[in-house]
């Protein structure tokens, strides 16, 4: 393997949908007698591939399939695609969380993995504990983690509650001590999932100057994440999934730009009902979002409705706040708005179902762009959502300059220059 410390082979993993195993003991038995005989799973003959927007034939679907790459030390892979691409399916794999029902995997060094809040962690267990519960799993010894004990500590932030059971922290706390126990314990590879999009911003920070720290100390690095722009400052290099496959390795710049064509769908109505949440959702949900059109017409309004559903519908709520941010595809945030911001109030009395409507000027330049929507009531967060919902602004241009292309930002404002009546 020279200085590749993962190589991954015709990887795949079947699941049956709604069952444990296969579902039954006969048909785990005939499983397990053809993996004895070197023969081919006979189940696995006939899955689908994981493809969400298709009604499927079968019970038996491709999580990942045919999936081939190395990694090499040092390196930083980022993995991206869509809700359901088969990106923590592949990172539990690498993990050892799950086994693959195909393939193989040579892996060189040990692992510590960042998957999901709580993994690896013992309820029951204080912070301290668990530090060296986790050490002890990647082979140190407690001199070894004792070393390392103040540096993880202090990095988390959680000196004051490192002798309190984790089931007592937040899940900003958790990610910040289960984050900081994976990059300072002595592993060769390092796997980070979505999970930081947990913590707040500064520590996000400090997590992407770690992880850049690591690797200049020669660690492997494999992280997924919907923030293109940490994954192009992280990366030089990455892989795409797409329905279970790889369809793209890449150096990461033409690779995100691929994403970001492919992936990107706009629609004038859309359901968000399924959409992944950022929080708990309380009693006040988004159901829909309505688009005025698609595309949008350069230097119009955006103008656009949300439908609010009430899961109780007696009582009154107060204060609505409204924050709807739009990003580019890198998640860089180029408006952000809330009635807050121009002092208006909105109350819920004894509805079930409201709508509102907003409208936003627009000088964007033409391109595709995210939307994410937060709503609290009374001080309370009832829904977030940051979950691509894609709007694309049409052409436009203006100031009536021929070569667009030498245009280079995102944000085209009327302007004026004059030459001055006085000279200094």
């Amino acid at each position: 393997m020279s200085d590749t410390v993962i190589k991954v082979e015709n990887l795949g993993k079947l699941y049956k949908l709604g069952e444990i195993s296969t579902g039954t003991l006969s048909h785990d038995l005939n499983r397990w007698w053809a993996r004895v005989r070197g023969r081919e799973d006979p189940f696995a003959k006939i899955g689908q591939v994981n493809d969400r927007t298709m009604e499927g034939t079968t019970d038996y679907v491709w999580a990942l399939k045919n999936i081939n790459f190395e990694v090499k030390q040092g390196e930083v892979l980022g993995i991206i695609g869509r809700n359901g691409a088969g990106k923590s399916t592949l990172l539990k794999i690498l993990s050892k969380v799950t086994t693959p029902t195909e393939g193989k995997i040579k892996v060189k060094g040990r692992v510590a993995s960042l998957l999901e809040v709580g993994t690896g962690f013992h309820p029951e267990l204080t912070g301290k504990e668990n530090i060296f519960l986790n050490g002890a799993i990647l082979g140190m010894t407690r001199s070894e983690i004792r070393k390392k004990f103040d540096e993880i500590v202090e990095f988390a932030g959680v000196e004051r509650y490192i002798d309190t059971p984790v089931k007592r922290y937040s899940s900003g706390m958790y990610v910040r001590l289960a984050f900081s126990v994976a990059a300072f314990l002595e592993s060769e590879i390092l796997i980070v999932d979505e999970v930081l999009a947990v913590g707040d911003s500064v520590f996000q920070r400090k997590c992407i100057d770690k992880m850049l720290d690591i690797v200049n100390q020669g660690r492997t690095i494999f992280f997924v994440s919907h923030n293109l722009s940490s994954i192009r400052l992280l990366c030089k290099r990455g892989i795409l999934l797409q329905h279970g496959l790889l369809v793209k390795d890449d150096r990461i710049n033409p690779l995100v730009e691929t994403y970001t064509q492919e992936a990107l769908e706009t629609e004038v109505d859309i359901d968000l009902s399924a959409h992944k949440r950022n929080h708990p959702v309380g009693n006040l949900s988004f159901k829909r979002i309505l688009f005025e059109e698609m595309p949008f017409t350069f230097n119009k309004p955006i103008r656009f409705s949300l439908v609010i559903e009430n899961s109780e519908t007696n009582g009154s709520i107060r204060n609505l706040d409204f924050g709807v941010a739009v990003k580019d595809v890198y998640d860089n945030r180029l408006i952000h708005i809330s009635n807050r911001f121009i002092n208006q109030h909105f109350d819920w009395d004894n509805k079930t179902v409201d709508r509102f409507s907003f409208s936003i000027e627009n000088n964007l330049k033409a391109g595709f762009y995210s939307v994410d929507l937060f709503l609290r009531a009374d001080d309370i967060i009832q829904d977030w959502i940051t979950e691509k919902i894609l709007i694309e602004i049409a052409d436009g241009n203006p100031y009536g300059f021929n070569d667009t292309a030498q245009i280079q930002g995102i944000v085209l404002p009327k302007f004026s220059i004059k030459r001055d009546e006085e000279t200094i």
